[in-house]
C-alpha cells in the first residue's frame, strides 16, 4: 500500500545534525496519520507521499522547516527574585505573551549574580535536521482516526 491521505504510517528513523551528531536515535517508531494532520513535519510528509513499506529516504530540514531560526529576542535576563528559591539551570516554565494568548516555554540557561537567563527558543532552533527514514508499515486509517485527526492504538493516541 502506498502512503496517501488518510493512511497510518509507521517509520523507523534517526535524526542527526549536519555534523552527524545524533539528535534522536529513533528508539521508538514514529506513527502518524498522513494527509495534512500536522503529525509530522510538512517537508517530510511531502517526501513520504507515494512511498511504500520498505522504502528508505533521507530528508534534510532547514531550520525554518523544523523548529525555526534562533531568535535572540527570546533570550531574557530576569531578576532572580522573580523565580522560586529552588530555581536551577535546565528548569523550564511557560510564560504567557503580552497579548495573553500565546504561551512560550522558557528554559533556564544560566544563574549568576542575582540574575536568571532564560531562553524561549526551542533547543533545536537554528539547527538543520537530517532524517534517515525507513517506512516500516502503511495501513488505511479507520474512520475514527480520520475523524479525530490522529492515530489510535499502538504507537498512537489512547482515549
Amino acid at each position: 500500500m502506498e502512503i496517501a491521505k488518510n493512511t497510518v504510517v509507521t517509520l523507523d528513523y534517526t535524526v542527526t545534525d549536519p555534523d552527524g551528531k545524533m539528535i534522536d536515535d529513533g528508539q521508538h517508531p514514529l506513527v502518524y496519520l498522513h494527509g495534512g494532520y500536522d503529525g509530522i513535519f510538512t517537508v517530510i510528509e511531502e517526501a513520504l507521499h507515494g512511498k511504500k513499506t520498505g522504502d528508505t529516504l533521507k530528508v534534510k530540514l532547514l531550520p525554518e522547516d523544523a523548529f525555526g531560526e534562533y531568535d535572540a529576542e527570546l533570550v531574557l535576563m530576569e531578576d532572580a527574585s522573580l523565580f522560586p528559591d529552588n530555581i536551577e539551570v535546565g528548569m523550564s516554565f511557560e510564560r504567557v505573551g503580552e497579548d495573553g494568548e500565546e504561551d512560550t516555554i522558557y528554559h533556564v540557561t544560566e544563574i549568576a549574580d542575582g540574575k536568571v537567563v532564560v531562553d524561549g527558543n526551542h533547543p533545536l532552533a537554528g539547527t538543520a535536521l537530517i532524517f534517515d527514514i525507513t517506512v516500516k508499515s502503511v495501513r488505511a486509517a479507520s474512520a475514527e482516526e480520520v475523524g479525530h485527526g490522529h492515530v489510535h492504538g499502538e504507537g498512537g493516541h489512547h482515549h
